[in-house]
């Protein structure tokens, strides 16, 4: 499941998820609100997004769905291609039964095929939000999945195409669009590699000293830091976390860890040279037992010593 479930979690707050609408579908421009959402309930023995809203415009309604990809999946445009024809063919199948519910004044093929002239089905849209560490380097559509070797280019035209929309995090420049902290988890997604940026980041917000607690859930995921995803002194008043704070600890330990390798490696070193400068004097054994190396690491250095000469 990997973040899946952190994922689902964030976006269960519908806020957020007309803001994700707005800032990628609507260049910024606040058209969805919260109150336009509706959950759609995806219970089915057959896979379907995990996130879907019934999304209000006017008279009208979009089923809009949020997808989050953690991997390169070079099969991802056949993937989405199917949870969207599984969801189309979920709304033809309510349409059919009210079409044949009253077949008065049905043509022959309205009646056989469940779908009145005017019968229309709502747009579905689904957005895919990549947070893999490696740039998306895969088909963004199903023309990209085809091989068109020597295929006429006329018949290349024919040939019905699929396009994913796919948000690359990492690459994803502008979360000014964004009006929620879709803005600082994003932002801090793309950091996350870099932990002196990291840190510069989140002591240039305020909001990373009082995160919300399902946002610190999904970027404690990618710090790479098991026990940053189990804090809880990071807990603040009001349900918050203080990711400020527990980035600077994560640093804090990087360092001591690297300054401890450091003492580490410098001790090793001075044992082999003390253990180099033993071997036309001592045997193997005896330089092992003095040293405190291991027997095979000593007679290595011998072998080295002899190739060497």
């Amino acid at each position: 499941m990997g973040k899946d479930v952190e994922w689902k979690s964030f976006f269960q707050d519908n806020h957020r998820y007309a803001d994700i609408i707005n800032g990628i579908g609507c260049s910024g421009v606040q058209f969805v609100k919260d109150t336009d959402l509706q959950e759609v309930d995806t219970s089915s023995k057959k896979k379907s997004r995990d996130i879907l809203r019934r999304v209000a415009f006017g008279m009208n309604f979009a089923i809009i769905g949020i997808e989050n990809q953690e991997e390169l999946d070079y099969e991802l445009p056949l993937r989405n291609m199917h949870y969207d024809i599984a969801q189309y063919q979920k709304q033809a199948s309510v349409i059919r039964k009210e079409v044949r519910s009253d077949s008065k004044g049905l043509s022959p093929g309205e009646y056989m095929y469940g779908f009145k002239k005017d019968s229309k089905l709502n747009p579905l849209i689904t957005i895919v939000l990549y947070a893999g560490k490696d740039a998306w380097n895969g088909p963004t559509c199903l023309h990209d999945m085809l091989d068109f070797t020597d295929v006429p280019e006329g018949l290349k035209e024919f040939t019905a195409n699929y396009k994913i929309n796919l948000i690359d995090i990492r690459q994803f420049e502008n979360t000014d669009v964004f009006k929620t902290d879709v803005k600082q988890v994003f932002d801090f997604i793309k950091c996350s590699d870099d932990k002196q940026k990291l840190l510069e980041l989140v002591e240039g917000d305020e909001y990373y000293q009082q995160m919300d607690d399902d946002a610190f859930d999904v970027v404690a995921k990618y710090t790479n830091s098991k026990e940053l995803v189990k804090a809880k002194q990071y807990q603040i008043e009001g349900g918050k976390k203080d990711v400020c704070k527990a980035i600077r600890d994560l640093m804090d330990d990087s360092w001591e860890k690297g300054r401890e390798e450091g003492r580490e490696e410098g001790r090793e070193n001075a044992l082999m040279e003390t253990a180099m400068n033993l071997l036309d004097i001592l045997s193997d054994e005896e330089i092992a037992k003095r040293v405190s190396l291991p027997l095979e690491q000593v007679r290595e250095l011998r072998r080295e010593r002899i190739l060497d000469r």
